[in-house]
């Protein structure tokens, strides 16, 4: 991406103002872009707002339905002076989210030997390539046990988990079971996930024995077993089991293991292997109406209380399906990659849903910018052919710290760059600016953004809205 200087409006820039720099996207964007022009935004822009039903209608076809909609596409009453509040979005359809990332895409689309997933641990040493056949199968198993302990419709599943494959199969199992899954940050205190297992009484926890984040161990499950003893402490404590995950890092180092004192309750926990073996691959999805709950997320607590956000299943499909596609301009043969952890809604949305949603390839990371050397993330480019790389501004900042030399070194002909905020990243001289948004990173949705082929961008700038008659819950 090159700079070009905005002449706009010089007469009211004070002679001291530097001027402002605009980075255009390169011409080759534009050759396959779903929306190569402006003219082509306004068109989907003015649909959304004007003819909704259809608009959400063309969405909803690419997605498999058990049951079609009985009743309006859409919904919503937000005057407290003509009724009660409520939304209602494609009433009476009945569908399965876990099926239409899944099942959809290795038995409708035949993507199954396609990557799903690369996963990169913290350590060079730990990696992992998952098909979409093997992330189906796995998320059928996890699915099949968490009913062997009980598990069902509307039940509540708290997730504790680093960014390890178990994390993705167990969020997306309790998806097609229609439990509600609830993440917690896996770098959260033990009475902030205790806050969060009481408020949403959950009656499963799944966590894992540690995890390293750089050089630095956690022992997660010690964590997690004094937030349980903080639940028990309350007479409305409702978890009755916890699945414990072995880390990689502790099965193949026996140093490491050693090292990692697992508190274990008898009565209560379970070892995830113990639990998986033997259970069947193969697991029929729970259809669930429109309005159904899919997860509950919680926000940080920075500022009082955290607040638990109920998502639903159809909007929300749909909406992150949507933006991933234009946002990040994704074609079949993209490398994608998200920086950010599936305990924020950026990771919900991006790491996971959205992107299999559209049978997208993605690197699942689970490590630090800056370990074991400060051009990782460069390296991890290089070596999985990265084509489209969506991380935030801090992560940018710190790697400018070090210079062009490691990205140069590393990863030469690197041409993804997206950013959470701003064109920060284009200083790191990437050529696409994939998505640049302005939104919480904490429970909501994308509402301003950057469309990679036709927005030109400057530091701090935010984008066009996105679709405001939005269906997304």
């Amino acid at each position: 991406m090159s700079p070009v200087s905005n002449s706009t409006n010089t007469a009211l820039s004070s002679p001291q103002e530097p001027e402002e720099k605009i980075y255009h996207p390169p011409d080759c964007i534009f050759t396959d872009a779903h929306v190569p022009d402006f003219d082509a935004y306004l068109a989907l822009y003015k649909k959304s707002i004007e003819e909704p039903e259809e608009f959400w209608g063309d969405v909803a076809q690419e997605f498999f339905w058990k049951k079609p909609p009985s009743g309006q596409m859409l919904q919503y009453n937000f005057d407290v002076t003509k009724g009660s509040v409520f939304i209602k979005f494609m009433d009476g359809a009945k569908t399965n989210i876990c099926y239409n990332v899944l099942d959809r895409n290795v038995h409708e689309r035949n993507l199954g030997d396609k990557v799903a997933y690369y996963w990169e641990g913290n350590s060079p040493d730990h990696h992992l390539t998952i098909t979409y056949n093997q992330l189906l199968r796995n998320v059928c198993r996890c699915a099949n046990a968490l009913k062997l302990l009980g598990v069902k419709k509307g039940d509540r599943v708290a997730i504790y988990l680093p960014m390890i494959p178990e994390l993705v199969y167990t969020m997306l199992a309790c998806a097609r079971i229609g439990a509600v899954h609830s993440i917690v940050f896996a770098g959260f205190s033990s009475e902030s996930l205790c806050e969060r297992i009481m408020d949403a009484q959950c009656n499963i926890l799944v966590t894992a024995d540690g995890v390293y984040r750089g050089d630095k161990l956690i022992n997660l499950k010690k964590i997690a077993s004094e937030a349980l003893d903080r639940c028990k402490e309350s007479s409305a404590s409702s978890v009755q089991k916890c699945v414990v995950v072995k880390h990689p890092a502790f099965i193949t180092s026996s140093d490491a293991s050693s090292s990692l004192q697992t508190p274990w309750d008898e009565l209560c926990d379970i070892w995830w292997d113990d639990l998986m073996d033997g259970v069947s691959d193969e697991c029929e999805p729970e259809w669930m109406d429109s309005e159904d709950p899919l997860f509950i997320l919680y926000t940080s607590g920075s500022t009082g209380k955290p607040k638990g956000v109920v998502h639903t299943v159809t909007g929300y499909m749909l909406y992150t399906s949507l933006t991933f596609k234009y946002v990040f301009d994704y074609h079949h043969d993209d490398v994608y990659w998200c920086t950010a952890d599936i305990g924020w809604i950026t990771g919900h949305s991006y790491i996971t849903y959205g992107p299999l949603a559209n049978g997208a390839t993605s690197v699942l990371f689970e490590g630090v910018p800056v370990h074991p050397h400060v051009g990782r993330l460069w390296e991890i480019i290089e070596k999985y052919g990265v084509s489209k790389f969506y991380t935030a501004p801090t992560a940018i900042r710190l790697l400018m710290k070090y210079g062009k030399e490691p990205l140069q070194r590393l990863a030469p002909d690197w041409r993804g760059s997206g950013t959470v905020c701003s064109a920060v990243a284009s200083q790191q001289e990437g050529r696409l600016v994939a998505g640049s948004i302005l939104g919480s990173v904490g429970v909501s949705v994308w509402s301003l953004h950057v469309l990679p082929a036709f927005t030109g961008v400057s530091s701090g700038c935010s984008g066009f809205p996105h679709n405001p008659k939005t269906c997304c819950r």
